[in-house]
């Protein structure tokens, strides 16, 4: 999971984010703490994680829990979705965000603003920009919300 977590930022993130980020020799070891830590700590226990495989590959994986932003008006917060890029546009991306969020559930999620093609799946997916913005190791992000119409009763 570490090392395709790793090569999707590499796909996606280069020449957005400092090579130095992407291409530092500890950076599968850190995906690795975080990865051992979000499927074994009991402070993520309220998380859901999928992961996607082809012939035993890792080639997504997606992780929402409990909001963490301090203005949170949504239920769960989508952490991580990420795809290799080989397998976007199959569907597979689809498949995992529903894994990870119910189609009833509000959700929040953080996407790089110079990443249209992810932004134009998230819209697809029913979220919308809510004017927040954040800037993590150079990589400017917008906040995107999904607030499902209330069910007939």
């Amino acid at each position: 999971m570490a090392r395709m977590h790793v090569q999707s930022w590499q796909e996606t993130y280069r020449g957005l984010m400092a090579g130095e980020v992407l291409d530092d020799p500890e950076f599968i070891t850190t995906r690795e703490t975080f990865w051992t830590a979000a499927l074994c700590d009991e402070r993520y226990a309220r998380n859901r994680t999928a992961v996607a495989l082809q012939n035993c590959r890792v080639i997504g994986i997606a992780m929402s829990g409990p909001p963490q932003d301090a203005d949170a008006s949504w239920a769960v917060q989508l952490y991580v979705l990420y795809l290799l890029k080989a397998h976007q546009g199959s569907g597979v991306a689809r498949m995992l965000l529903e894994a990870v969020l119910a189609p009833e559930e509000s959700a929040g999620s953080w996407v790089a603003d110079q990443n249209p093609r992810g932004q134009a799946f998230y819209r697809k997916h029913g979220f919308r920009p809510d004017q927040a913005s954040e800037s993590h190791a150079g990589l400017r992000a917008i906040r995107m919300v999904r607030h499902p119409l209330a069910q007939p009763v």
